[in-house]
């Protein structure tokens, strides 16, 4: 049985979580002042998914405390080609002020030569910057609108049973229509709203310093209507709760558990092969064919990460609350295994 949140205060008088558990909004209170563990450990971050089933555009502003990071990538799965531009900051501890909702509030951060803005306009979002040397010294722009925000989301409060007062309070709003372009290399990438998708992952919390996580994502259009999947695992005790949610025309659907199968190769994982996905309840199963890993891997000895998100098109079922079934082919989302120490 999973729990679900109830309004509130997220944190109690002693920093821990008041309730584990998931919920289909934002019902719990963030206080960034309530937290207790060490300001070094307080890890906030927006990043927003962007694409279709030809590009797609990728953009996180984080204030991690000791460090920060600004990061813009942009991939095209007709070419294989992707890079990803990251500047980081040291020792911002709050003062990108990122804000305790995803209901409201504008984040915006630069440097030398670029520029990401996420506006928050309530009913609408717009996602603009810029960087002058993107890559081999040519610059890259954007500016997208995200419109029809769901009504539900998926929000999970998630502790961390060796550190009390660790936890992650984490958002992803699926399915949003997105409208706008990308202008990279002489071309215009255009986002064709009946087409094109955002998401967000809106998380803050403190984290324990060593976690691999598995998170996959997708937001598409399935026989005309808005279709969706929020699946992952792998960090904190999510015993309360998975994260795991279809979303259809603006509604959300929990699921229980979803096991992640990448397939090995020399003892390795092989995350260009196929993947099969499953759950325990039986309400989803998707075969899973890569297209283009955007891989990565920073090791500062102190700071490592490790990221392998992977993109490719989902073919499968998936199971409402209400029995019905959804049927999908080759529509495009990602799947990831991150493994960070920070």
């Amino acid at each position: 049985m999973q729990q679900e949140l109830s309004p509130g205060a997220l944190l109690d008088e002693n920093g821990r979580l008041a309730q584990a558990g998931y919920a289909k909004a934002l019902v719990k209170k963030y206080e960034r002042g309530a937290i207790k563990a060490p300001p070094s450990r307080i890890k906030e971050w927006d990043y927003y998914y962007i694409g279709n089933r030809d590009f797609g555009l990728a953009l996180t502003i984080a204030d991690n405390s000791y460090m920060g990071l600004d990061s813009i990538s942009f991939l095209d799965f007709q070419s294989g080609y992707n890079h990803t531009v990251s500047p980081m900051q040291l020792f911002t501890f709050g003062k990108k002020a990122l804000p305790p909702s995803s209901a409201e509030g504008n984040v915006t951060s630069s440097g030398k030569g670029y520029s990401i803005n996420f506006e928050n306009k309530g009913e609408t979002r717009r996602l603009s910057g810029y960087m002058d040397k993107f890559h081999e010294n040519t610059p890259i722009q954007f500016d997208v609108a995200l419109t029809e925000i769901p009504a539900d989301s998926m929000v999970i409060a998630t502790p961390f049973p060796e550190k009390p007062t660790a936890f992650y309070y984490n958002q992803k709003i699926n399915c949003m229509r997105a409208e706008g372009f990308v202008m990279f290399a002489g071309y215009k990438y255009e986002f064709d709203p009946r087409q094109s998708f955002g998401t967000l992952d809106w998380g803050r919390g403190v984290w324990t310093y060593s976690n691999t996580w598995y998170w996959g994502s997708c937001s598409a259009s399935v026989e005309g209507k808005r279709f969706g999947f929020n699946i992952g695992y792998g960090f904190g005790d999510t015993s309360a709760a998975s994260e795991n949610m279809l979303f259809y025309e603006g509604k959300a659907h929990k699921l229980s558990q979803v096991a992640f199968n990448i397939p090995q190769k020399n003892g390795k994982d092989d995350y260009l092969s196929p993947w099969t996905f499953e759950s325990d309840d039986k309400r989803f199963e998707m075969d899973f064919v890569p297209v283009l890993n955007r891989a990565s891997c920073t090791n500062a000895i102190v700071i490592k990460s490790d990221q392998n998100q992977v993109f490719g098109k989902f073919t499968g079922k998936a199971v409402l609350d209400t029995g019905e079934v959804i049927h999908v082919k080759d529509i495009m989302g990602f799947a990831e295994k991150v493994t960070n120490r920070w």
